[in-house]
């Protein structure tokens, strides 16, 4: 049993900032890559940044230069760091991770936090 727990989301002005957090709890023996996604109202979920086990990255180009993501596997969490956010990034933010157990791997997903970005 795995858990994902994000924290950190809220209201903001534009062009403020905001920090995610993800903690992954349980029968983990490793994470492979971690991932924050989000999900405006009426719209398809969409992949934000992506980092892998070695520390590799990618970000969707609308981000870039903006949102940097991060990791601590000492602490089993991953991080976004949210700069001049934007009114059309409102949305509920998911942290995605690919866990490894002992004989297999599989993707488990967060509950999701509130990202409100104000005009």
């Amino acid at each position: 049993q795995v858990q994902l727990v994000e924290s950190g989301g809220g209201l903001v002005q534009a062009g403020g900032s905001l920090r995610l957090s993800c903690a992954a709890s349980g029968s983990i023996f490793s994470i492979n890559t971690l991932g924050w996604y989000r999900q405006a109202p009426g719209k398809q979920r969409e992949l934000v940044a992506v980092i892998t086990a070695g520390g590799s990255t990618n970000y969707a180009d609308s981000v870039k230069g903006r949102f940097t993501i991060s990791r601590d596997n000492t602490k089993n969490t991953m991080y976004l760091q949210m700069n001049s956010l934007k009114p059309e990034e409102t949305a509920v933010y998911y942290c995605n991770a690919n866990i490894r157990h002992i004989t297999f791997s599989r993707d488990y997903w967060g509950q999701g936090t509130q990202v409100t970005v104000a005009s």
